[in-house]
């Protein structure tokens, strides 16, 4: 049951970095006034939203190929969450120096905080999935090899 949570958590992070990507890339003026709060943190760029839209995309794809292989999930998770945090930190240094208001953190919970510590939990279970597994492996040749 956590696996199957686990996995469809990640799906969705993916296709929701995967769909923000695109949205920022096909459309950056529309997600510019779309999304709430953007608008206050400075003026329209639509270079700086479409970089900042390939790496949604990167995200996005990395959640899911995570998914689907279970060898390169810590890696592929871990960096995702990686960016993510530190982009939900930077949330947090702007509040810390002035720049925006407590509130701002309440706003963007959902969009930048949340991802992060799911990333971080996914990250997390991934990493003992996969030590569990190392073992089991391991636990099932040692019993092999000791009956031969």
């Amino acid at each position: 049951m956590l696996k199957r949570t686990c996995l469809v958590t990640a799906a969705i992070l993916g296709l929701g970095a995967l769909a923000n990507g695109t949205f920022m890339l096909v459309s950056p003026a529309a997600w510019y006034v779309s999304v709430p709060g953007v608008t206050t943190t400075g003026p329209f760029n639509q270079h700086f939203i479409r970089d900042i839209g390939i790496i949604f995309l990167f995200l996005g794809a990395a959640f899911l190929a995570g998914a689907a292989r279970p060898t390169f999930r810590v890696m592929l998770w871990g960096g995702a969450t990686l960016w993510l945090t530190c982009h939900a930190l930077f949330h947090f240094w702007e509040v810390a120096v002035g720049i925006c208001g407590p509130t701002a953190l309440i706003r963007d919970f959902p969009a930048v905080t949340l991802p992060a510590v799911l990333g971080a939990l996914l990250t997390l279970w991934a990493a003992v999935d996969t030590r569990s597994s190392r073992v089991r492996a391991a636990q099932i040749a040692f019993a092999y090899n000791r009956t031969r």
